[in-house]
């Protein structure tokens, strides 16, 4: 599983090359980048998540995806009281980024196209949970965060945005075992096939701009990749390995958890004028590092599964 992993991430590096690649050379300007994001995301992304509720009602699947749940709460709750304490206030240091980071990863660009490599549909099945439980917590816990405020009107947003209409539709044809007729199922299956190339050129346009010199010499970014991709998710595979978890369903929520930092961190920064490079230079140093960690974190979380179960 831990090459199918590497192999996986190699190639969405390569498709990210050619997204830095187009930025260099004017092909896709920012602005353009914008659109490609957001079609991605309240397009694509959905899609893919509508579709993978397309399948035979059967109950372990039911019983899984309640797990998957309790599951992602669980370590939501972890990484963040882990974040805290692990990345501590000190005087010129942009904490609320860095705990951000460290707390949320790219779950949706990065993770639905590596859990779909490793457990086709019925990963993307489980990782909706995951995709669920982040997205109320990043539109509250993430945005004040960030902001330093407040604001409950992030929180309504929360139920009417693509993903969770995607997800509560879904859960209803799901349940009522709806199935879509031939054709629009084949249309929209051809649109969640564009998730993973174009996710990787909107990641490596976004990286594109990054001062890769001035970033190498900022040790700081290295500690909260460090607890990004390394230590916050091994405290996440031990937890679930003692807690006797289902192995997809487990692998499904690791992998989503030790995805590199979340984009939505420097549009945020920028949304709400904080420093939004240092957020895109620990995007990018943690989408790097990410091909060699998070093969590593799921070769970990195999091993602790023998010596733990």
């Amino acid at each position: 599983m831990s090459f199918t992993i590497l192999r996986q991430t190699v190639i969405m590096l390569m498709i990210m090359m050619v997204g830095i690649l187009c930025s260099k050379t004017g092909l896709i300007s920012k602005g353009s980048n914008k659109d490609l994001s957001k079609f991605v995301l309240q397009v694509v992304n959905p899609v893919m998540i509508f579709m993978s509720y397309q399948t035979d009602y059967r109950p372990e699947l039911v019983h899984a995806l309640l797990i998957a749940f309790a599951c992602s709460l669980g370590i939501f709750a972890l990484m963040i009281a882990g974040s805290y304490l692990l990345i501590r206030p000190k005087e010129n240091r942009e904490t609320a980024i860095e705990r951000f980071s460290a707390i949320y990863s790219n779950c949706g660009f990065i993770g639905i196209p590596l859990v779909n490599a490793i457990f086709g549909m019925e990963g993307v099945f489980y990782l909706t949970a995951f995709i669920t439980v982040f997205n109320f917590i990043v539109w509250t816990h993430g945005i004040i965060l960030i902001s330093g405020e407040k604001n409950m009107k992030q929180v309504i947003k929360v139920f009417y945005s693509p993903t969770i209409i995607a997800i509560s539709l879904g859960l209803v044809t799901f349940f009522l075992q709806i199935k879509l007729p031939a054709v629009p199922a084949e249309a929209l299956g051809l649109i969640k096939e564009l998730n993973t190339p174009l996710a990787m050129i909107v990641s490596g346009v976004t990286m594109a701009d990054t001062n890769f010199l001035k970033l190498v010499k900022k040790p700081g970014i290295y500690y909260i990749c460090l607890v990004k991709l390394v230590i916050l998710p091994v405290l996440a595979a031990a937890a679930l390995t003692l807690l006797g978890v289902d192995e997809k369903v487990k692998m499904t929520v690791i992998v989503a958890a030790s995805a590199p930092p979340a984009a939505m961190c420097t549009l945020q920064c920028i949304r709400y004028e904080k420093n939004a490079v240092y957020a895109s230079e620990i995007f990018t140093a943690g989408t790097i590092l990410s091909i060699a960690t998070m093969p590593m974190i799921v070769k970990c979380t195999e091993y602790l599964t023998k010596i733990l179960s």
